[in-house]
């Protein structure tokens, strides 16, 4: 896509006042870079620089984050947790950075913050707003989290915790070098208050938890407040508004109420705080949604948003013994919504976007997973359950409350009316199902279009799955397949996606999806959306899910309507731990070391053909990501049929032994339903499916044949 077709699409998701509102942020850049950097270096405190030093020596008027004698206390209860921190800071200290599925990169001394090591790329010294990193050589996303400088608290907690200033010396000089290169205003590391607020929330704690080091100076001081003042000041003035106020806004947010609680000597530190929690709370209830759900539709930046709410509620909670409710609410809420997602022994959820961000970085952890992140909601909160469901951490113990302890039930299953996920789970076994919207806002931008999409698990172990993010700006070709339909557990019609594309972080058109049944005690979800429903082309996807919990086997059926002939393709995208093979109508796949298997079994109203992919590099098909920039093969099974609508296509999903455990799988269309019918355990199947959505609850499954009883058996429901 060329940058002019970017724009014209960006423009056609703007409203008259957003358009308006980016007018004037241009005309500012060009004309206020000067005032800008004079205001950042002529800042002076109330009380003046004496003074203001000394009250951020002692601590006065503000909360201690990272407090020493605490952290020593860590060292001496936690020697687990910290013998993990401290050879990572090591590392750190040495200049050995390590980013997403990149290669650790060994930087010089000083370190060139503007360099990228891996792609060999200098970003230019240019005013930020002259840098185009879309069209740039190189993952600005590497320069960028360098830059965000998240791994300062970490040596700032080697030092208090083994007192060796290798680490606070470490973390003093590059600091220093990064002041020096990066002067507001100039170079890719200012590109966006999002960048600046992420970076003000790390320095600024780990400048406080460096007060009593040895390296600490009024001079560094200075240099250091200045720097976090214009940071504070680009967070409000360039903050993201309309189309664009997603995680970043929290981000920026949340930079700016830190910068403001840990710095009061600052002239406006008052009203920033003000602003900056003002509009937390209210973000809080747009961004986490009713039902506890993220409304970005991307489980990574659930946790990221939620964390760093979580952050500012904890720095106001030790400053004034309270936290906002609206902040600590929606924490909560987020919390219980993400522990029915992985319950007690489920792997963890992958939908949407995930870029792996941290909004405070105090571990040694590559990636914030769900189950860190309830330990530290539950240590904040004082709840066991979401405790018991986390995983420790070294940031669940600094971010923890002296709260009394509470017991939260939370239900096996789900359905998320707001969010639009539906978890079913019958013994070990975890069925959902995604019938919400694509994304947050008019561009979406961290949603894919999976629309329908379905993953299962069984014994904690993913059998079908999301694919991940796969790549950010590494690999254009494979953000594309990765955000695209076809690597889901949905369908494609026409090889077109359900959602139109923009750009890497743009929807032009998004799919609506409408839910007509949900019962979660009979396992049973008829929902459709209506993404290739366009010029010429009305064409609706419906999809019954049919997963009884005493059930060994669930039912998927696709029905495609409309007018003309069109093609449809069923995608069941597996774990990269399975191993598949293709018979006569089914696929058979088991684990590689043979203990966990699935039988997929297909059958289609017209001619239908199978095939599967495995780590195609041409199309970007059959990958797994774990991380950002790291794929890994992974087998994606395609069923293909081709006709006059409407056509359907019913899938059998049999976890267990992959051997036959269904045989004979067909489905028919008659004038106002369709039947499919399948063998399994000695007994027919057959279920009923009706076309209209209002007569769903009309659903028939019958069984027929000889039990272990010798008794007949049929039921309607």
């Amino acid at each position: 896509m060329t940058n002019v077709s970017w724009y014209v699409d960006r423009l056609r998701l703007m409203s008259v006042a957003e358009v308006g509102w980016r007018i004037r942020q241009i005309v500012r850049e060009k004309c206020t870079p000067a005032i800008s950097r004079r205001r950042s270096i002529d800042l002076k405190p109330s009380g003046g620089w004496d003074s203001a030093f000394e009250g951020f020596v002692v601590a006065a008027h503000r909360p201690v984050f990272l407090d020493q004698q605490e952290a020593k206390q860590l060292a001496s209860q936690q020697p687990s947790l910290v013998a993990r921190l401290v050879p990572w800071a090591r590392d750190l200290a040495g200049r050995n950075f390590s980013f997403f599925g990149y290669p650790t990169a060994h930087l010089p001394d000083p370190i060139s913050w503007s360099y990228d090591p891996i792609a060999r790329v200098h970003w230019p010294d240019l005013p930020t707003s002259r840098i185009n990193y879309r069209s740039a050589a190189g993952d600005v996303k590497w320069i960028w989290e360098l830059n965000r400088l998240q791994h300062l608290p970490v040596l700032a907690q080697a030092w208090q915790m083994t007192g060796e200033e290798t680490f606070s010396g470490a973390a003093f000089r590059q600091l220093d070098s990064w002041l020096a290169q990066n002067p507001p205003g100039r170079g890719i590391a200012w590109r966006g208050a999002f960048e600046a607020g992420v970076r003000a929330i790390s320095v600024s704690i780990a400048m406080q938890a460096l007060r009593h080091a040895p390296g600490m100076t009024i001079d560094r001081y200075r240099l250091v407040l200045g720097m976090l003042a214009e940071s504070a000041r680009r967070c409000w003035a360039d903050r993201s508004r309309f189309s664009s106020a997603n995680n970043h806004l929290v981000g920026e947010m949340a930079g700016l109420a830190t910068v403001a609680i840990l710095f009061p000597e600052l002239p406006e530190a008052t009203r920033w705080e003000r602003l900056a929690v003002d509009t937390l709370e209210s973000e809080a209830d747009r961004q986490i949604l009713p039902d506890g759900a993220g409304a970005e539709q991307a489980v990574g930046y659930q946790v990221f948003t939620a964390e760093l709410l979580l952050t500012v509620a904890h720095l106001l909670w030790l400053r004034d013994g309270r936290a906002p409710d609206k902040l600590m609410t929606a924490v909560v809420r987020s919390a219980r919504y993400l522990a029915v997602l992985v319950g007690r022994n489920d792997p963890e959820p992958r939908y949407g976007d995930n870029d792996e961000g941290f909004a405070l970085r105090l571990g040694p952890e590559p990636v914030r997973t769900v189950r860190e992140h309830l330990a530290i909601v539950g240590a904040a909160v004082g709840d066991a359950e979401l405790s018991q469901r986390g995983v420790d951490s070294l940031t669940a113990h600094w971010f923890c409350q002296d709260r009394s302890p509470t017991a939260t039930h939370l239900p096996d299953d789900l359905f998320a009316v707001h969010g639009g996920l539906i978890v079913m789970r019958s013994g070990t076994r975890r069925l959902t199902m995604d019938v919400g919207p694509l994304g947050y806002l008019g561009i979406a931008a961290h949603g894919h279009a999976d629309a329908l999409a379905l993953t299962l698990s069984c014994d904690g172990v993913d059998l079908v799955t999301d694919p991940g993010s796969g790549s950010y700006y590494g690999d254009p070709e494979r953000r594309r397949a990765h955000r695209g339909t076809r690597v889901h557990a949905t369908v494609v019609v026409d090889g077109a996606d359900q959602s139109v594309m923009g750009g890497p972080f743009m929807w032009t058109r998004h799919a609506s999806v409408t839910t007509h049944r949900v019962d979660l005690a009979a396992g049973v979800v008829v929902a459709e959306h209506d993404g290739y429903c366009r010029p010429g082309r009305p064409v609706i996807h419906r999809r019954w899910l049919i997963a009884p919990p005493e059930d060994g086997s669930i039912l998927v059926v696709d029905l495609i309507t409309g007018s003309g002939i069109h093609s449809a393709s069923v995608s069941w995208p597996l774990a990269p731990t399975l191993r598949s093979s293709l018979a006569d109508g089914f696929f058979a796949a088991r684990s590689v070391d043979g203990e966990f298997g699935l039988q997929v079994r297909y059958a289609a109203s017209v001619a239908v053909r199978a095939d599967q992919i495995v780590g195609d590099d041409e199309g970007r098909l059959g990958w797994w990501s774990s991380r950002l920039e790291h794929p890994d093969p992974a087998p994606l099974l395609g069923i293909h049929a081709s006709g006059r609508l409407p056509l359907a296509i019913a899938t059998l999903l049999t976890p267990g032994d992959p051997d036959p455990a269904a045989t004979a799988l067909s489905v028919a269309l008659e004038a106002d339903r369709i039947r499919a019918r399948w063998h399994t355990a000695g007994l027919e199947r057959e279920v009923e499916l009706l076309f209209d959505p209002a007569s769903d609850q009309k659903l028939r499954i019958r069984q027929s044949g000889v039990s272990t009883a010798k008794a007949s058996i049929e039921r309607d429901e």
